[in-house]
């Protein structure tokens, strides 16, 4: 197994150049597949493990985020971004102070939303969006880990933003010290490629959550990473309901057929067996 340490320098490389997948897990077992599968980085998802929790996205409290960080980085070799959500905190010292137990917890990257914790849904001005950066940009420093800070803008994801007043915002968020800029919601091969150009030389890392484009076409964009958020988790939990609901209406078990079989997920688990 790799040391935490390690990770981060390989995370940080694949940071560099190129354009890599990182998909998200929702725990072990998931996590665990996705590295028999190849890739080389995993992310975690705040809505997949929540629903693990029976809970909503953002309703899942810091003691057990850092319990869920903590089990998958000690059970996969690879690299682990974490969700972190707005830091579970709002003021940029106590950003901070969370930011070193993520580490603690052997995280290779984490982000940090500019979205105020709660149903509304609102984000922080800038200045205290950026001071929050700024926070957790020093917190990673103090502890010489090397981990990826990614700074996310949420305001075109929950609607409160058009494009160029979130391209400004993830240039005030690079310019705050973030490795790596992040704006959920860009769809567009135009909007893409503009944002690539704000963030230069930092990389940008995209959020793909429905059909359409490839991993070809976004590299060539100048895309650096891509994550899937809690698409996979969504994908899995459609399998699911899609079997027990015919059972449950139908009486009939036709769609337990198109299951994984149990030696298929044992070598993902178990290279080898």
């Amino acid at each position: 197994m790799p040391s935490a340490a390690e990770k981060r320098a390989q995370f940080r490389r694949m940071h560099e150049s190129s354009c890599f997948v990182i998909p998200n897990f929702w725990d072990v077992g998931s996590a665990r597949m996705l590295q028999g599968l190849g890739f080389q980085a995993l992310g975690s998802s705040s809505a997949g493990f929540a629903w693990t929790q029976g809970q909503m996205d953002n309703d899942v409290t810091l003691e057990g985020k850092l319990a869920h960080l903590a089990a998958v980085c000690a059970a996969t070799d690879l690299p682990v971004n974490a969700d972190f959500e707005n830091g579970f905190a709002d003021a940029p010292e106590d950003v901070a102070v969370n930011v070193r137990r993520a580490l603690d917890a052997g995280v290779a990257g984490l982000s940090i939303e500019d979205m105020i914790r709660g149903p509304e849904r609102a984000l922080y001005d800038v200045d205290m969006a950026v001071a929050r950066i700024r926070a957790a940009r020093a917190a990673i420093d103090a502890e010489g880990s090397g981990a990826v800070l990614v700074a996310r803008a949420e305001g075109i994801l929950v609607g409160r933003m058009d494009v160029h007043q979130a391209l400004d915002r993830l240039v005030a968020l690079a310019d705050a010290g973030a490795d790596c800029l992040f704006a959920p919601g860009l769809k567009t091969p135009e909007d893409i490629a503009a944002a690539v150009r704000a963030v230069t030389p930092k990389p940008l890392s995209v959020l793909m959550m429905t059909p359409g484009g490839t991993v070809a076409q976004l590299a060539d964009l100048g895309v650096r990473r891509i994550s899937v958020g809690g698409s996979l988790a969504r994908a899995a939990w459609g399998g699911f309901l899609a079997a027990a609901r015919e059972i449950a209406d139908d009486g009939t078990f036709a769609k337990l057929g198109a299951g994984a079989s149990g030696g298929e997920i044992a070598r993902l688990l178990k290279p080898g067996t």
